[in-house]
């Protein structure tokens, strides 16, 4: 394995662990820095959704299946915010 490929593994590592021990305070946090219309309901909610799945935002297939839940939970508008988030991360 390359030097590179080790790093973005361990880029991959720390923001899944981040994302799946992700607090909703946090939550709310990111969400008015990156100006995401969340409410402390919905953020508590997508946190609770969140928590003991060991998501990987890396995964097209569980990223999409995690912002369908995102957008039962808020709106279709505030999951596609997320999305563009969540791609400044994975590209």
């Amino acid at each position: 394995m390359l030097e590179g490929e080790r790093e973005l593994i361990l880029f991959q590592k720390i923001v899944n662990q981040k994302l799946n021990n992700l607090q909703y305070d946090e939550l709310l946090s990111y969400a008015n820095q990156y100006e995401i219309p969340l409410t402390e309901s919905q953020a508590k909610q997508i946190v609770k959704v969140i928590k003991g799945k060991n998501l990987n935002i890396f995964d097209d297939k569980e990223r999409l299946n995690l912002l369908k839940l995102v957008a039962k939970i808020t709106s279709p508008d505030v999951a596609q915010k997320v999305n563009q988030l969540f791609l400044e991360f994975v590209k």
